[in-house]
Formats: C-alpha cells, structure tokens, sequence
C-alpha cells in the first residue's frame, strides 16, 4: 500500500480546473470547455453533420455549433463511430436504442502548455454552456489532473510550435 503522505501526488500531471480555454488548431478556434472525469469520451459542439466518402475514404463534414461559432464548413477524416450510453430520459421506447451513434474525429488539443491528439466525437451541444467536453481518455492522455474548486486558471493555450507535446 502507498502511504499518500510520502508519494509524489501529481509527477509530471498539470493541475487544471473545472473549465478551461482550450484551443483547436485543426479548426483554428479557441473555446470554453468543461472537464468532466465522469465521461468517457470527449465531444465537440456540431450540427448539419454528414458522413461522406472521398477517395474511397470515410470523411464528416460539419459545422460548429455554439453562439458566434465560425459559420465555415470543415470536412475532415471520420476515426470512426462511437456509441455513446444515452441517459435514461433521452431514451425513445419506440426506437430501442440506448445509445447514440457519433463520428469521431481527431483532433490536435491545446491546453495551458500542453498539447495532445485526442479523439472527439460531433454532436449537438448548444444547449450546453460550454461548447466543448474533455472527457477522461483526453484528461489521461494530456497528464491531467481537475480540480472542480478551480476554473480558468491555465491560462491561453500554447498556441505557439513550442507546447508540450505528450506521448500516450
């Protein structure tokens, strides 16, 4: 057993509150986002989402979606489709299915200092205040580690060639 006392708490982990500015260099825009331990995955804010196919290829093509979001189309290589567990009042009795389905993307996540690849799945997230979601395997690639008393605090993002980048 580890006596907590004696260990080194974070290592080489960041320290990063509830909310934070992260920046999306794929995309070319800075936005809000809530870090959320309890999920999974991680979701960018889209709508008029359509899967295509180019070169033979599986491509989405998307727009962002929040208030005063580029209004510019982007089309990108799908990862692939996530099935993601649906709460149990989103659940519609007539379909059956307790999940949705989302693409997955990839894209180059920085925050604070740091930078990382990370999948993130589309979906319509305007009803929310914050237009993006870092989910847990995105937190564990990045070396962080949230602490909910605290919001804002890293700062910009390292927008410059000169962020950490972290190995998985």
């Amino acid at each position: 057993m580890i006596s907590l006392a004696s260990a080194e708490p974070y290592g080489d982990k960041q320290i990063f509150g509830l909310h934070e500015q992260v920046y999306l260099p794929e995309l070319g825009v800075s936005l809000a986002a809530k870090l959320d331990t309890g999920a999974t995955t991680s979701s960018l804010s889209a709508r008029n989402i359509k899967r295509f196919k180019r070169d033979g290829e599986s491509w989405v093509r998307f727009q962002l979606a929040w208030d005063k979001a580029p209004e510019q189309v982007y089309e990108l290589p799908l990862t692939r489709i996530s099935r993601i567990k649906r709460r149990a009042d989103d659940v519609d009795p007539e379909e059956e299915k307790t999940y949705s389905a989302r693409p997955v993307i990839s894209l180059t996540l920085h925050i604070g200092e740091r930078q990382q690849p990370i999948e993130v799945n589309l979906t319509d997230r305007s009803a929310f205040k914050y237009p993006f979601l870092l989910g847990a395997h995105g937190l564990k690639a990045l070396g962080a580690v949230v602490d909910p008393a605290i919001s804002m605090t890293a700062g910009k993002p390292g927008l410059s060639p000169t962020a950490t980048p972290l190995s998985e």
